[in-house]
């Protein structure tokens, strides 16, 4: 495996007491794919504490973006909520992960459903122009406890839908679809519910999922993973990997800690 390298934090946002994002500096070698994650961490005691990320930024992206909760007690997420601009962060050499186009086999649809900071990968992924090269719709679906946990998913897909190159490829074929479980809001329910009892198609207008047409990529917490598994395994759709595509693909390093 490639040895970390140190990048420049260059921007630092907290959104809630539980989520921050932030930005560093990207090397011109380091190559990767939409969707995929990386190794990044702090030296703690002189060696490297690192855990597995996903890369919110898009590969054709200058800089390197990560979305990440904060573990009063975490190992390493105790010590990164901490970080300023101008500190150093350890980014792996070596990107990797499932939630990439190869490990699909082509479809009509493309459904990223996420929880929490599961939704990074799939920022990503909204910004890739191959993507809707290949599918004829994309839908961000996005799951959290509470309003404020949304934000930065909602401004991130703002942002794309503004962009002066990506607006003229995604038109109106990009739709994001965000529910909370905790609180009032336009749509509340979890996802896998949504997805299962047909209040998202009737809300959108789209079929219900059907593995003919649709292809699925899943990222958020353990419940959440195994919940939409057991959903996909109903509907009949096969879990794919790079070996083997699939109509659906979860990842499983998610951070939580």
């Amino acid at each position: 495996m490639a040895a970390p390298a140190p990048q420049t934090v260059i921007e630092v946002r907290h959104w809630t007491d539980r989520l921050f994002s932030f930005k560093t500096t990207r090397d011109m070698s380091f190559r990767f794919e939409n969707g995929q994650f990386v190794m990044i961490g702090l030296p703690v005691n002189g060696r490297p504490l690192l855990r597995a990320y996903s890369l919110v930024s898009a590969n054709h992206e200058e800089c390197l973006e990560f979305f990440s909760i904060k573990v009063p007690d975490g190992p390493l997420t105790s010590r990164l909520q901490q970080i300023k601009v101008g500190d150093h962060v350890l980014v792996g050499g070596k990107p990797t992960g499932t939630l990439v186009q190869a490990a699909l086999t082509p479809g009509k649809r493309l459904y990223l459903v996420s929880t929490g900071t599961g939704i990074a990968p799939f920022l990503s992924v909204i910004k890739d122009p191959q993507v809707y090269e290949r599918f004829e719709m994309v839908v961000l679906i996005h799951g959290c406890r509470f309003v404020k946990e949304l934000e930065f998913g909602r401004l991130s897909v703002e942002a794309v839908r503004s962009d002066e190159y990506l607006s003229e490829i995604i038109g109106d074929r990009l739709i994001y679809y965000p529910t909370v479980t905790r609180e009032e809001f336009v749509r509340k329910g979890r996802v896998t519910q949504l997805l299962e009892s047909g209040t998202f198609a009737e809300e959108t207008g789209l079929p219900l999922l059907n593995p003919a047409e649709d292809r699925v990529m899943i990222c958020g917490s353990p419940a959440v993973l195994q919940d939409m598994c057991a959903l996909m395994d109903r509907l009949g759709f096969e879990e794919g990997a790079l070996s083997k595509p699939g109509s659906y693909v979860i990842e499983k390093a998610f951070v939580e800690r």
